[in-house]
């Protein structure tokens, strides 16, 4: 796989950012204070349209299709340009789903503090939408045309765990067959791109224990809550295997009343993996559990949520193409391999190229401090841009 994006190009499309960036910044204040958090169908479409509007007015748009999701809005899928030479596609994931919920932008709303822009789900990710649209744009203006077409999937239930988003992907990619995908996540600390991503599973352990009472007849029951105790740590422990294995029991319930010994108890579990491999391990210690008491019973339900993202030699490719794109226009683009996962390990899982984290610089996702660096949109743009440019 080769990649090739001309210096010159690479210059062009950061002098376009950095005219059009008020533009940018103006829809991405709309799309801000167009609250859609995850499961919110009116702010889901509301969302949708602005995007959908914007992306009309490029003359390389050549579809707009929104996907009904019920009971979350919307997805939104762009086609441009259409395949020159390559009837393989570039997929651009992002989506317009925030954690925040209805509400937050009226106890934080739209701040610029200098070289930042404050705002629910404006680092993750609705600058990034909004930079997606303006490269379709940017293309248009300096008449670049790629060899092969362009696909633009913005979902709207990622951050709860893409169960729509997620067949409406793969059958994207298998119906154009996609030669990469670029993911609008915001990048890794530091400004990194992510050329790996470790895989995610999501479990929930129940116990079945006997009740009894506490102090007339403890020994007639069979405590749920101290087994699901002596499980907590024995999955706990699988966090000194090493490698990228990383489990944490994050909610616990059980029992009724201090003076009853507990009949019930329950567990939700996260677990992380980097590959192929650690992940049977992870199934196999949740899937075999075995009681420590063999008076109670110990069920497991849930599985794997994400495969894992890893960094094959076609993604260091596409990683040494995006670096070599970024030193044209002035800047160290690193890499990093991190804990969470996204939309694009979906398509590493089906051997499609992917990196990830080419969102706007900034800090704060999820969090009340959200916001991007505006010094950043023209090279991300440049960067994402070229990035078509050269495929």
């Amino acid at each position: 796989m080769a990649f090739e994006t001309s210096n010159s190009l690479a210059q062009q499309f950061r002098e376009k950012f950095c005219e059009k960036q008020a533009d940018i910044v103006s829809l991405t204040r709309a799309l801000v204070e167009t609250e859609s958090p995850s499961g919110d169908e009116y702010g889901s479409r509301a969302v949708v349209e602005l995007l959908a509007r914007a992306a009309a007015e490029a003359r390389c748009v050549t579809a707009i299709q929104r996907v009904e999701a019920p009971g979350f809005g919307q997805h939104l899928v762009i086609r441009a340009f259409g395949g020159q030479n390559d009837l393989r596609t570039v997929m651009i994931v992002g989506h317009t789903d925030t954690v925040h919920p209805r509400g937050a932008i009226a106890d934080r709303p739209w701040r610029v503090d200098g070289n930042r822009i404050y705002g629910p789900g404006i680092f993750d990710m609705k600058a990034n939408c909004a930079l997606a649209i303006a490269v379709l744009h940017a293309c248009d203006d300096l008449g670049v045309v790629p060899r092969c077409g362009v696909t633009l999937v913005l979902t709207c239930d990622e951050e709860v765990g893409s169960f729509s988003g997620w067949p409406l992907l793969e059958s994207l990619a298998r119906g154009s067959p996609a030669r990469c995908g670029l993911v609008l996540e915001p990048p890794a600390s530091g400004g990194g791109v992510k050329t790996g991503r470790k895989g995610t599973g999501m479990f929930t352990m129940k116990v079945q224990g006997r009740a009894a009472h506490a102090g007339l007849d403890p020994e007639k029951g069979a405590s749920a809550v101290l087994e699901l105790a002596r499980q907590i740590e024995r999955l706990h422990a699988l966090n000194g295997l090493g490698g990228g294995i990383t489990v944490n029991v994050g909610v616990i319930q059980g029992g009724t009343r201090s003076n009853v010994v507990a009949a019930e108890a329950q567990a939700e579990i996260d677990v992380r993996f980097s590959t192929a491999e650690e992940l049977e391990a992870i199934e196999q210690a949740m899937l075999r559990t075995t009681p420590f008491d063999e008076r109670v019973g110990v069920t497991v339900t849930g599985g794997v949520n994400r495969p894992p993202l890893e960094r094959t030699p076609q993604v260091v490719d596409l990683y040494e193409s995006a670096r070599n794109i970024a030193t044209s226009i002035g800047f160290d683009l690193r890499e990093a391999q991190v804990g969470g996962a996204s939309d694009g390990n979906f398509l590493a899982a089906m051997g499609i190229p992917v990196l990830d984290g080419l969102g706007i610089d900034g800090a704060g996702a999820h969090a009340a401090h959200e916001h991007i660096i505006v010094d950043d949109i023209p090279r991300r743009g440049a960067l994402l841009a070229g990035l078509i440019a050269s495929m």
